[in-house]
């Protein structure tokens, strides 16, 4: 760390850094939310049942998943720069050939490497934790973090593109976005100095044969990114077939959810930078039960509201707590750690909708996966009372990973 960073202070171009990946991750994230805001037409066109369109709308969820943990371990050897700058080309890909087949079958194919986008998240993290000191990391990876409002852009502008030039508009239109901002970041993107060697690609492997901490922090974003991600992504659908919403005012109403999770994050790391993450995950998992239950009961739309605002709110929370946690404990290995528990976030994103809508086919009603909501964050919350404690200033490498 330079001197600068261990006198309390970022590294000089931090700042640069921090805005760059931000806006990176915001177009990632756009693209990745792109196939949810127009599942209603594409159920339509094509008559899929509520437990296939579920599908069809988780599908992204898997690779962007799955592909944080090879990404997050690129990254620590690599560097942030070269990895984020060749993912916004590749995903060029995917946005072009979705429109060009128009079939289902593409949809369940482009829409696997469209989740390419999702794995953006663990490029990030360890590129903008690198340039901050300690105290202000929780800060600074929350509002990295705040590139989640890419899913918002998308739930709002795709489907009124959609309306007016048709839905392959709504993907081609991210090409030049993606081309510019890949220029943009490999120019003036700049990895943080480093004094040690930069680890090798297996280095962080060994932390989840070893160590339980990076389990129970995948357990908590599994839970806290996995909600968001679910209601983020399914809320326009759920908008619709209870409230009688069109497709545009479904993904208007989504795209605030997002908005004020995306907000709360910042908060939330900020929040645990001075009372300590397992502190605010507690406020978090003890609120989630309430407005899942809320939620649960399928209430009138002013019920439902306040349910699903307050839900976010507590979504964001402990996204920015968990990644605080992540480089309180593991300063030296977080692209590993990052990409295990981001994928453990995206996997939590891909089952809720699936299981809402089988419960749907099933019953009729959405009651049963919000009351596994809350029995979820009911055990969360007794995990962090049992593993998490505050760690003392400095404790860093030192003591990395292993619970006291």
């Amino acid at each position: 760390m330079s001197a600068g960073s261990s006198a309390g202070r970022p590294q000089a171009g931090a700042y640069r850094a921090l805005v760059l990946a931000t806006l990176a991750f915001a177009l990632c994230f756009s693209v990745w939310g792109l196939i949810a805001p127009l599942a209603p037409q594409f159920q339509e066109l094509y008559r899929l049942s509520s437990f296939q369109i579920s599908v069809v709308i988780a599908t992204p969820v898997i690779l962007g998943s799955l592909f944080r943990i090879p990404l997050g371990l690129i990254t620590d050897r690599f560097g942030g720069r070269i990895v984020f700058s060749a993912l916004m080309l590749v995903l060029i890909v995917p946005v072009v050939f979705i429109g060009l087949l128009g079939a289902l079958s593409g949809f369940a194919l482009l829409g696997f490497f469209l989740g390419l986008a999702g794995a953006s998240f663990a490029v990030g993290v360890p590129f903008v934790n690198k340039w901050f000191p300690p105290h202000m990391q929780g800060l600074a990876l929350g509002v990295y973090g705040m590139g989640n409002i890419g899913t918002a852009i998308a739930a709002y502008t795709a489907p009124a593109i959609a309306a007016f030039y048709g839905w392959r508009l709504a993907f081609w239109v991210f090409v030049v976005p993606l081309v510019a901002m890949a220029v943009i970041f490999y120019a003036l993107g700049r990895d943080a100095p480093s004094t040690g060697p930069r680890p090798s690609v297996t280095a962080g492997i060994s932390l989840f044969r070893q160590e339980v901490m990076p389990w129970v922090l995948s357990l908590f974003y599994f839970l806290t990114f996995g909600g968001f991600v679910a209601l983020g992504i399914y809320l326009p659908k759920l908008l619709v077939d209870l409230f009688g919403f069109t497709q545009t005012g479904a993904g208007l109403r989504a795209a605030g959810f997002v908005v004020l999770a995306t907000l709360s994050r910042p908060i939330g790391g900020w929040l645990a930078d001075r009372v300590g993450g397992g502190g605010t995950l507690m406020l978090v998992f003890a609120g989630l039960p309430v407005t899942a239950i809320i939620l649960s009961f399928e209430p009138g739309i002013f019920l439902f509201t306040i349910g699903a605002l307050a839900s976010a709110v507590l979504f964001g929370l402990g996204n920015g707590a968990v990644f605080k946690l992540v480089a309180e404990y593991y300063p030296g290995k977080t692209g590993a750690v990052t990409g295990v528990v981001g994928a453990a976030g995206g996997l939590g994103g891909f089952f809720p909708p699936l299981v809402l809508g089988i419960v749907r086919d099933a019953t009729g009603a959405y009651t049963l996966g919000f009351i596994f909501l809350a029995i979820f964050a009911i055990g969360c919350l007794i995990v962090n009372a049992m593993f998490v404690r505050k760690r003392p200033s400095g404790a860093g490498a030192a003591t990395e990973g292993r619970v006291r």
